[in-house]
């Protein structure tokens, strides 16, 4: 994905409106589709649908609606190319990059893994759109595979929810792959981990969550994981540099949007740091098996998780990690 060129037509969608820049690109796509794929990548909006995501690779979790990028021509794959880009940040490691260089994951853990039947290959992201695209209605944008789920919900020409947004990755913390260097999360883990280790000693006691975590709480078919009760440190006692710092890291989840959707978001959760919390297990480093850190407020969840090894076979350990809205999930569809 990657490597592929996005066709000169899309240039023809240019336009300052971001959604108007969108549905044109979406369009264009669906223009140059069969029947039978149409029907695969088009679908009628249903909650239950959209929460049909996992951070399974496609053959262990094949209720993933769409079409896989591997059934698409190069230049429709370079169409999805520029509806993903308009639809996420372009910002280095973040955004469209951090897809990229996920669905480069999956094609290095595919030289080495010997269980097939997972089906580890950059061909198997899936796009969707659960709706139809218009400025007048209710429609997602669903793009998914192996360690990703990417789920932009619109209403009447507005994004109304950009949660899940699920990231893991493995090999972890790089890999090379694709003609690159790939390290999607390591500025999440980094960011998280400056925070955690400028707390101190007792903000660090206040922090620390009880039990241990291997997972995160809130991840696919998991909808109402998220407690209601908040267990750690209040944001309102952290220092003014110390809350840069957990802006920094919300942003490196809330940054993976559009960036004139990004901030809208960004100033909701600043707005509720007054009711937020930060909590911890295991190390503030986030490198051993089990190190877990989140982020609970009224609306805002971030979790992110690290555990042992699965996929390469290699010994280690990978993050899992998640973005979630409590009040605008899916669109806020309940």
């Amino acid at each position: 994905m990657g490597d592929i060129s996005v066709p000169a037509a899309t240039e023809d969608c240019d336009n300052s409106e971001h959604i108007t820049t969108l549905l044109c690109l979406i369009s264009l796509l669906k223009s140059t589709l069969s029947e039978d794929n149409l029907s695969l990548i088009q679908t009628e909006y249903s909650l239950e649908q959209a929460k049909n995501w996992s951070n399974l690779p496609a053959g262990a979790f094949p209720e993933r609606p769409g079409i896989f990028l591997g059934e698409l021509s190069i230049k429709q794959r370079g169409m999805v190319k520029a509806i993903l880009k308009e639809a996420a940040s372009e910002s280095r490691n973040e955004g469209f990059d951090e897809m990229v260089q996920t669905l480069n994951a999956d094609d290095y853990i595919g030289t080495i893994s010997t269980d097939y039947k997972a089906a580890y290959s950059s061909y198997n992201g899936k796009l969707a759109f659960l709706g139809e695209p218009s400025e007048d209605g209710l429609w997602e944008l669903y793009y998914g595979g192996h360690h990703f789920a990417f789920s932009n919900t619109y209403n009447n020409g507005k994004l109304v929810g950009a949660t899940p947004s699920f990231r893991g990755i493995e090999p972890f913390p790089s890999f090379e792959m694709n003609g690159r260097e790939n390290k999607p999360l390591l500025q999440e883990r980094n960011a998280f981990s400056k925070l955690l280790t400028s707390l101190s000693e007792k903000q660090q006691e206040k922090a620390k969550l009880k039990g241990t975590y291997r997972d995160i709480l809130a991840g696919p078919q998991a909808d109402d994981a998220i407690p209601e009760k908040q267990e750690g440190l209040a944001v309102s006692s952290l220092s003014e540099q110390q809350v840069s710092l957990l802006k920094e890291a919300i942003y490196t989840y809330v940054g993976d949007i559009h960036e004139t959707e990004a901030k809208r978001y960004m100033e909701k959760y600043a707005s509720e740091f007054n009711n937020t919390v930060i909590g911890y297990s295991g190390t503030t480093s986030l490198n051993s098996e089990d190190d877990y850190v989140r982020v609970h407020g009224p609306s805002l969840w971030i979790e992110f998780s690290m555990q042992s090894n699965k996929s390469t076979n290699q010994p280690g350990n990978h993050p899992h990690s998640v973005w979630r809205d409590r009040q605008t999930d899916y669109g806020g569809q309940k």
